[in-house]
């Protein structure tokens, strides 16, 4: 013998969709009096200018500032753990290669592993 609550799963879904018609009327009236009304739903969002910390702000950190902001905000490297050492960036460089997707050719895994280890891996 079938379990009250397994028969009512067996229904048809003709059965339960009439009792979401009340709401999908509801749904139809409201977008329709919007459209109607020529109230139009706007928003603007301007991103707050993109800052380089002091610590990449020189010419020799350019390398980290082009490859790593185009994906995140560069307070994320500044925000990372110090004196994990360089094995910690480039297990975070291959990560956002393999993982992530960032266009870092191989060729600079080396240098850029070793300017975030000078930069922001020494612990202080």
């Amino acid at each position: 013998m079938m379990r009250a609550a397994a028969r009512r799963h067996l229904r048809p879904l003709s059965h339960r969709a009439h009792r979401l018609a009340p709401l999908a009327a509801a749904l139809i009236l409201c977008a329709g009096s919007l459209g109607a009304s020529g109230a139009a739903w706007s928003l603007t969002y301007t991103p707050a200018p993109e800052t380089v910390p002091a610590i990449l702000s020189d010419e020799g950190a350019q390398a980290v500032v082009a490859q790593c902001s185009g994906c995140h905000s560069l307070d994320y490297l500044t925000t990372q753990p110090r004196g994990k050492g360089a094995q910690f960036w480039r297990d975070s460089v291959n990560k956002m290669i393999a993982v992530y997707g960032a266009p870092i050719a191989p060729a600079d895994i080396d240098a850029l592993t070793a300017l975030l280890d000078a930069r922001l891996g020494k612990a202080g």
